[in-house]
């Protein structure tokens, strides 16, 4: 099973004051989303597009990544796009949903969060407590597992609590894959990953 069943119902703290905003942020020229820093604007428009899977959003992702020089490849994303459509008309495609799910998020974190270009800055400059701070909130934003491990596995040299962080999000990913796709199950795996996730956001400098 995989996160996608779920992830949408598991709200990491770093994005709580943006996901309200997602249904207005179809309109990229809503008072309401131009008042967002460009990071924030980036995670509501990749968690709309995941979320409510429209040319709409697809389009107002590309004209973000167009306005601020992203190198994306938008256009992959229309496959995956027409697919989750067809599969949100047949009941009981979890397995199917399940696998495209990842191939969604593996294309979703090709664009990174403007958090770890902050990171990189910070680091230049000498500030090593920011530069992990910024890392944290850029991994909080990421939805695959491959880029979350990568991720913390690269921060385990300057920061010792990603190791603990790294062994508990790949027992979510075991607990998760052995999960039933059931209420109750589902209820217990977000629970779990809104505890991983406040632990993540939890920085110890």
């Amino acid at each position: 099973m995989n996160w996608g069943i779920f992830f949408f119902i598991a709200i990491a703290i770093i994005l709580m004051r943006v996901f309200w905003l997602r249904i207005k942020a179809n309109s990229m020229n809503s008072e309401s989303f131009k008042a967002l820093p460009p990071k924030d604007q980036l995670a509501v428009l990749k968690e709309c597009l995941l979320n409510n899977p429209t040319e709409t959003n697809l389009g107002n992702l590309g004209e973000f990544c167009k306005a601020h020089e992203i190198n994306a490849e938008i256009e992959s994303y229309r496959p995956l796009l027409t697919k989750q459509l067809e599969i949100t008309k047949r009941k009981d495609a979890i397995a199917e949903d399940n696998e495209l799910y990842a191939q969604e998020s593996a294309w979703m974190d090709q664009i990174e969060p403007f958090e770890f270009s902050e990171a990189k800055t910070a680091k230049i400059s000498g500030d090593e407590s920011l530069a992990i701070q910024r890392t944290i909130e850029g991994i909080a934003r990421l939805y695959s597992d491959e880029a979350i491990e990568k991720r913390l596995k690269a921060l385990e040299p300057v920061y010792p609590k990603a190791t603990k962080l790294l062994e508990g999000y790949r027992n979510l990913m075991k607990i998760r894959d052995n999960s039933g796709a059931d209420e109750k199950s589902l209820e217990t795996l977000r629970k779990k990953r809104d505890t991983w996730q406040e632990d993540l956001l939890t920085i110890e400098l």
